[in-house]
């Protein structure tokens, strides 16, 4: 890593960028961004589950500050700036229920952008003061926990040192990018980002050749953006991405000023059911209905949109095989009808399922499929090849075939769920690399703490509700707990608490059990190891639901079962 403090063009610059390491830097000296910085709590990530848990700690009485790798507040949304980003859950579920954040906010649509959650975020910040406590630009690369002082010692890519009694990594399921080992690609003469470290400068696509590399919902979000612009677009798919229409609206502030009064409802709504979202499973089983009144359901389902076709679906058919055909079938029925090229159609919506549906998070979309109805846009199938290398002119594909490209977008994913946490440099008080343990399997207890890890706190990550769960009914129902464990221990003198392997190996057992009785196991996807070839396969999210999760969790207190306990 060259000089972290180094600024380079982010859109000409030839070197890829896909550590968050490579943009850690020290603007300041003061303040958060002290050296030998001494605080109570440490939070690692300045996105909702930062957010939320500064604001609970500090209200909590406890010293608490943020170090955040990006330049500013907001976590996915400092990121995710390519073309099209926007978020996946509707208004007023996607946002905080902190009172302060809601009672005066309004959003333009039911389904905001990038740009509008960066507001949303500022909002936050003028109402909460969130920003002063926060240190940007600050990488965490490695941690260790001294028993002897009770205290974590935690230190940046720019090369300071904090130290804090607890530490709350909020850094979420997707803070490590994954680029896969393709050769060549500092070859390439033309303009390649990842998505997720997509510059915040416009990229200017028309006329030009473009690429995307993958079909989750960055590809899909990107598809989107580029298809109505570009002179020419590829989609390179490995599995077709099974959407779901998302329903985009605009919202007056009127409405949500009327709505606002049931927000406190609301908001005490979505943690019981099992998504997080205002809806849950439906009462009865795929075969229950008759054909007919099956159709009327799915009909229903698919006009209200977003991700009720997934979670507010026969509470059957992610268990059994044949219900969950039907399902399918239904949609591959409905995505076929908006394809005019049958060749396209086979390619984006098979009559074949790729995969049980939804056991992988379906993608939310608004014109994905009307994209590649225009002469200018394709899908280049990897089914039975995959892409070899890169060169000066573009991308080389097993098969023999050349792509020739002006700008390529790798919108690959994540090493995602465990790698936020693996890539920060964490040791265990046995010297242990957490990266290195979690090769083979990672543990956690109660998906918010890890054996051997004093007084560390994980949210909306390992074992968790997380990828099946919306996101700030997550974090609000952990770091409430997390918060709650926290004053616990500063009001009976506890120096430190630290989860026993008993207990993570039953946690682990819970966590395969809820998803071995589910199609979850049966492929490859975010809930079972990501993309990355080399991880474990394995049930990495809490798949029992999040209502129960919150009741789990719960259990152990207020006599913290499960934990070996260490007195001041």
């Amino acid at each position: 890593m060259g000089d972290p403090g180094e600024m380079v063009d982010p859109v000409t610059n030839p070197k890829l960028k896909t550590q968050l390491r490579e943009y850690g830097r020290r603007s300041r000296h003061d303040g958060p961004y002290a050296d030998n910085l001494e605080v109570d709590a440490l939070v690692v990530g300045g996105g909702f589950a930062g957010v939320f848990c500064f604001y609970s700690l500090r209200k909590a009485g406890l010293k608490t500050v943020i170090y955040e790798a990006g330049t500013d507040l907001g976590g996915t949304w400092r990121w995710n700036c390519y073309p099209g980003a926007m978020v996946d859950s509707e208004v007023p579920e996607y946002q905080l229920s902190i009172p302060e954040t809601w009672k005066t906010y309004n959003w333009p649509n039911n389904y905001p952008g990038y740009k509008e959650l960066r507001d949303y975020f500022d909002h936050c910040d003028k109402v909460l003061d969130i920003k002063s406590q926060t240190a940007f630009e600050s990488v965490v690369t490695e941690a260790h926990f001294n028993t002897e002082e009770g205290r974590w010692s935690v230190q940046t890519a720019d090369g300071r040192t904090a130290k804090a009694k607890y530490l709350v990594i909020a850094a979420g399921f997707a803070a490590k990018r994954y680029v896969p080992p393709w050769e060549g690609i500092e070859k390439f003469k033309g303009i390649v980002h990842h998505s997720s470290f997509w510059p915040d400068e416009e990229i200017d696509v028309s006329g030009k050749r473009c690429g995307i590399i993958g079909t989750g919902a960055s590809g899909v979000q990107i598809t989107q953006a580029w298809g109505p612009k570009a002179g020419h677009l590829k989609v390179f798919q490995r599995t077709p991405n099974l959407t779901v229409p998302m329903r985009l609206r605009k919202l007056t502030a009127e409405e949500q000023e009327e709505a606002k009064k049931w927000y406190p409802e609301l908001f005490d709504l979505r943690e019981r059911c099992f998504g997080g979202f205002l809806y849950d499973f439906y009462e009865k089983t795929v075969f229950e209905d008759t054909p007919e009144d099956r159709e009327k359901f799915f009909d229903k389902l698919w006009a209200d949109g977003g991700f009720r076709y997934w979670l507010g679906n026969y509470k059957d058919y992610l268990f059994d095989a044949k219900a969950n055909r039907a399902v399918y079938d239904y949609w591959s029925k409905r995505q076929r009808q908006r394809l005019n090229d049958p060749a396209k159609r086979d390619i984006l919506a098979p009559l074949e399922p790729p995969h049980p549906w939804g056991v992988k998070r379906p993608c939310l979309e608004h014109s994905y499929f009307e994209q590649f109805n225009r002469p200018n846009v394709e899908p280049v199938s990897l089914k039975g090849t995959s892409i070899e290398c890169f060169n000066e002119n573009g991308i080389k594909l097993a098969d023999g075939t050349q792509h020739d490209f002006d700008i390529i977008c790798i919108a690959t994913g994540f090493d995602v769920v465990t790698g936020g946490m693996t890539a920060m440099g964490l040791h265990s008080i046995n010297g242990e690399s957490l990266e290195s343990q979690w090769k083979k399997s990672a543990h956690t207890y109660l998906g918010t703490t890890v054996s051997g890890y004093p007084n560390m706190f994980h949210l909306y990550g390992p074992q968790g509700p997380t990828l099946l769960s919306n996101g700030p009914t997550s974090v609000e129902v952990q770091g409430r707990w997390i918060t709650d464990v926290i004053k616990k221990c500063e009001s009976e003198g506890i120096k430190y608490i630290n989860p026993t392997d008993e207990a993570s190996k039953e946690w682990k057992k819970k966590i395969n059990a809820l998803s071995d009785v589910s199609l979850l196991p049966t492929t490859k996807s975010t809930y079972m190891g990501g993309s990355d070839p080399n991880k474990a396969f394995e049930q990495t999210c809490y798949a029992g639901g999040l209502y129960a999760y919150g009741k789990d969790i719960r259990s152990v207190l207020p006599d913290l079962q499960g934990f070996d306990i260490v007195k001041a």
